[in-house]
């Protein structure tokens, strides 16, 4: 059974059928053709069926070709927009709805700072070209006639990196604000903006590792895999089929997380408040929008850097590849600080790559994964990184009396800002933000599978599938 099945949109089906056919060029030895023969065969025709006519469907294809492969290599963000592809979305904010009953108050004439508003046919109407969009006409109106509307990529950024290009009326992503996150990735309904993949990299990695013999390639999973292949196929079948495409190894991201929730504790004691260094994203976001609090970030690294670390440290000559639900994992492997980590993939790349290899998962034995304990295993929801913290803080010997921890877990990258700046203003009670910019941690990841509601509990129990019960045993390997 083809798992495209589980995708929520066909956005994500027309980008994994991209990266399907890329793979499938590539291990073909005929990457030269994929330009142009994959659009002709995601776009056969004769006729359009989403846009005005095959030619621009073909065309999109084609961009979305570029992005597989790379994407704009001058564009140091991951996030790029294909402006093609961006074209359908309601250009003006503000609208008159036919609510409208042509009052004679006619308030939203007389607020609107512009004369941008005048009485046509016994109805309010809008002249743009005078519109600065700044509300005042729809505060104004007691029928709640004139409607905001937002573009979905703006409104799924909190951070208001993506504004309206004038030229073309597409979005444009302003590279000083974006922090990577992917929503706008997601949420836009034309696919218009998407992540660049590093799949070739990937690809080439493995292929030139020669079959693991002139250095072995190590697959980091991250925990939130338990939560993405559920559908049809359980962990253990997944980390067999991370085998059979040629990975030496599987290790798990959360035996990283082991290691940084364990040192991270120190710190705070250390240092009485500190802001988490888990989600790229995050850390982006504090650097970018409140730089004043910098210098609380934790100076451990993210749990996908210590583990790869750790591997490389047994193995020098290793290559070791992430695989997650985080598009800002591909920014973060861009960071000279960050040295362990050689490619990052993501779990719908990882499904195009099991279903352009016809590697039915769902058919294979199941391989044990046990690097973690159940600790480690939780990051992957809002709120796991707060208890492992405070487990390690145990498990270190240190008193409620000597240091009390009171960590805040923040859901999303809006509740990091609020976080954010009561800590920056000293009015924060709690002496530890753990930030996640997605809305239930890495379960709700840009690049996850499917975006329907996750349960936490899943994540827990997965956790408790876990051998080491507690952090010091899990960690111990990496003290030999």
């Amino acid at each position: 059974m083809e798992a495209s099945r589980n995708f929520d949109t066909n956005v994500q089906l027309y980008k994994y059928k991209v990266l399907k056919s890329v793979i499938r060029h590539f291990d073909e030895g005929r990457l030269q053709e994929v330009y142009r023969e994959t659009p002709l065969e995601i776009i056969p025709g004769p006729k359009p069926s989403t846009r005005c006519c095959i030619y621009k469907e073909r065309a999109i294809v084609t961009e979305r070709v570029r992005l597989a492969m790379g994407g704009d290599k001058s564009n140091p963000n991951v996030i790029e927009v294909l402006p093609i592809a961006c074209d359908e979305c309601t250009v003006n904010r503000y609208h008159v709805s036919k609510a409208c009953r042509g009052c004679i108050a006619h308030r939203c004439e007389h607020a609107c700072p512009k004369g941008a508003i005048h009485e046509v046919d016994g109805r309010a109407r809008i002249d743009q070209s005078k519109c600065i969009e700044c509300g005042k006409c729809a505060a104004a109106c007691p029928y709640s006639a004139i409607l905001k509307y937002t573009r979905p990529c703006e409104n799924a950024c909190k951070v208001n990196a993506i504004t309206m290009n004038k030229d073309d009326n597409s979005a444009m992503i302003d590279n000083s604000k974006c922090i990577a996150c992917g929503a706008c990735v997601y949420q836009c309904p034309f696919g218009a903006i998407v992540d660049k993949s590093f799949i070739l990299d990937a690809l080439k990695i493995m292929k030139e590792s020669e079959q693991n013999k002139k250095y072995k390639v190590y697959a980091i999973v991250a925990p939130s895999i338990s939560s993405q292949f559920v559908d049809y196929a359980r962990t253990g079948q997944v980390i067999t089929g991370l085998k059979k495409l040629g990975f030496h190894d599987v290790v798990e991201a959360a035996l990283g997380a082991d290691m940084v929730a364990y040192e991270e504790a120190g710190e705070l004691v250390e240092k009485r408040f500190l802001t988490s260094s888990c989600c790229p994203a995050f850390v982006a976001y504090i650097r970018k929008s409140v730089p004043k609090m910098a210098e609380h970030i934790s100076h451990n690294p993210s749990p996908m850097e210590a583990v790869a670390r750790f591997v490389k440290r047994l193995d020098p000559s290793a290559k070791c590849i992430f695989i997650g639900p985080c598009t800002a994992k591909k920014m973060e492997v861009q960071q000279e600080s960050v040295t362990g980590i050689d490619c990052v993939l993501t779990f719908e790349e990882l499904q195009a790559l099991f279903d352009a290899r016809d590697i039915a998962i769902e058919t294979l034995e199941d391989s044990v994964l046990d690097n973690a304990s159940y600790f480690g295993r939780i990051f992957a929801r809002s709120g796991g990184l707060s208890d492992a913290v405070k487990q390690a803080l145990k498990e270190r010997g240190v008193s409620q009396e000597e240091f009390t921890a009171k960590p805040l877990a923040c859901d999303g990258i809006e509740q990091c800002k609020i976080a954010l700046l009561k800590a920056s203003r000293n009015m924060l009670e709690e002496n530890f933000i753990e930030g996640m910019a997605c809305v239930g941690g890495c379960i709700g990841g840009a690049a996850c599978i499917s975006h329907g509601p996750k349960d936490k509990n899943e994540v827990n129990k997965y956790g408790q599938q876990s051998r080491e019960k507690t952090i010091s045993d899990a960690i111990a390997v990496t003290k030999m």
